[in-house]
């Protein structure tokens, strides 16, 4: 008769467990188009998948009546499951139970699935939706900021660290998402600060909304905090399971395979029409993109964020690559301190989990001016140039028409270890472009000509013919082929089957010192 009791009790403890913060809050909750957190899960994780733990701890704080308040599992639902048949352990706050806030038992559950996450290389998901820290518990909720944080740290590299913010994400809280590799956010619901609104009105004097001040649109086009902007949480959910299928689990395994029927080999005669003949025309590099990836999809990262290069997965044959590549419709594709720290936290990720870096290169330079200047473009420049000369994956770059200068060298030349370096006929690869380089060389004979329009012309007519081509670097070694634009897709399968069993290291080190 003891047993049954037992068993009647675990049904019952399972089913309070299982109705969080109660049925009025569960209602606020998907009045306000959020879903709950086991909720979350379901859509997430393959059907039947998930596993909970700890289902069944509460807090243990019995101060400002917290005794009185306990509710099962507290405000997290911790476990692991699958996705696509692949292990990952989950976290899903839930805003039901004190507003989702951190207890110190609330930190326990999450470091439990992340010391099991490193123990058996899968990666972990968490969906935040917090108040922040439990006021009550005081420095035990701080410490299990703390906690979480040294985890997010040592998986760093080892194992992806994805965050989704659907709901509040405030104070210590949102550090947990920073130091994770990618962070998905949903438009209305979502928001991330240091501060909130009151706050600053208080301190500053400035009025701000939530929105304003971290919502998705914010942080996805003028922070890059945040990586993906999903419409709904169930866009955001699925668009997490479409990332996960480009990544490996581990960074001692290769990215999964997708078996596709988009021909290897195939050939468009498009791409030779795609880059205009006026060097000084933009065009949508995008366009380029999908014309040679498998089935023409092109999984971009931060889209709204520092357009002028573009960041993004896609698949060759059907192997996972990372794209890195100008994007000439957008300041004519120049580097400025934002795309070389856009670029340069991607190649790194791409590095740590072992997928090739493919580079598009149409780049006239740096961009000038005192604003980039004042804010470090030199230290945030060198970031980019650190991460391609620091990457060991496989290199494949193609310069399709300006590589000018810095942006030449930094952009995966073969200078830092590019392992194949290709070019357009269309490729200009020199110090600078014709017109500045004249002024420079020619800046006498220029000043003695008769007709100086006539010369200018002239010289730079002889100028781009002599340098502003692909080919005096392919003389020298440091583009190894100048192909047809319509053979790119062959071009870069081949070298990456050539490159796949690639094996270069670093000298050994603690770790280098990145120009942070």
């Amino acid at each position: 008769m003891v047993t049954s009791n037992n068993f009647d009790k675990l049904r019952e403890l399972n089913q309070k467990a299982e109705s969080g913060g109660g049925e009025q809050r569960a209602r606020r909750q998907h009045e306000q188009g959020k879903l709950l957190a086991r909720e979350r899960l379901d859509i997430l994780l393959d059907g039947g998948s998930f596993v909970e733990m700890d289902r069944l701890r509460t807090h243990g704080c019995a101060d400002f009546g917290m005794d009185q308040q306990k509710v099962l599992g507290d405000a997290v639902v911790t476990g692991y499951g699958a996705i696509d048949g692949r292990l990952v352990y989950v976290y899903s706050q839930d805003f039901t139970v004190f507003g989702g806030s951190l207890s110190g038992v609330v930190a326990d559950k999450i470091c439990k699935v992340m010391d099991l996450a490193l123990k058996n290389g899968a990666p972990i998901i968490g969906i935040n939706d917090s108040g922040g820290a439990r006021i009550q518990e005081g420095v035990m909720s701080l410490a299990g900021y703390g906690e979480i944080f040294q985890r997010n740290v040592m998986a760093s590299g080892v194992l992806p660290q994805i965050s989704a913010i659907m709901g509040p994400c405030a104070g210590g809280a949102v550090y947990s998402p920073a130091i994770t590799d990618f962070i998905f956010m949903v438009k209305t619901n979502s928001y991330m600060f240091i501060t909130g609104p009151d706050v600053i009105k208080t301190v500053t004097h400035e009025e701000v909304t939530k929105e304003e001040l971290g919502g998705a649109e914010t942080h996805s086009a003028k922070s890059g905090v945040s990586h993906f902007t999903a419409n709904t949480e169930k866009d955001c959910l699925l668009m997490i399971r479409e990332l996960m299928s480009f990544l490996p689990s581990n960074n001692q395994e290769d990215p999964p395979f997708r078996p596709t029927d988009d021909d290897p080999l195939r050939r468009d005669r498009r791409l030779r029409d795609l880059v205009p003949d006026n060097p000084n025309r933009p065009y949508d590099m995008k366009e380029l993109i999908a014309a040679v990836v498998d089935e023409s999809y092109f999984y971009e990262a931060q889209p709204e964020y520092a357009p002028n290069v573009l960041v993004g997965f896609a698949r060759l044959g059907g192997r996972s690559v990372g794209i890195v590549a100008n994007q000439p419709a957008n300041l004519a594709g120049c580097l400025d301190i934002n795309a070389s720290v856009k670029a340069a936290r991607f190649i790194r990720f791409c590095d740590c989990f072992n997928i090739p870096v493919v580079t598009f290169v149409d780049v006239p330079g740096f961009l000038p001016g005192t604003a980039q200047e004042y804010d470090g473009i030199i230290r945030h420049g060198a970031k980019l140039l650190y991460a391609y000369a620091e990457a060991t994956v496989p290199k494949v770059t193609i310069v399709t028409r300006k590589a000018y200068g810095g942006g030449y060298i930094v952009m995966s030349s073969k200078h830092l270890r590019g392992d194949v370096n290709l070019a357009y006929p269309t490729g200009e690869i020199a110090v600078m472009g014709p017109e500045g380089a004249i002024n420079i060389v020619f800046r006498e004979a220029l000043q003695k000509a008769e007709n100086p329009a006539k010369a200018h012309d002239e010289m730079v007519e002889h100028y781009r013919r002599t340098f502003a081509n692909p080919f005096k670097a392919a003389e020298s070694g440091y583009i190894d082929a100048v192909i047809y634009p319509e053979d790119t897709r062959p071009t870069l399968i081949r070298s990456l089957e050539m490159l796949k069993n690639k094996r270069e290291q670093n000298p050994p080190k603690k770790h280098g010192n990145i120009p942070l």
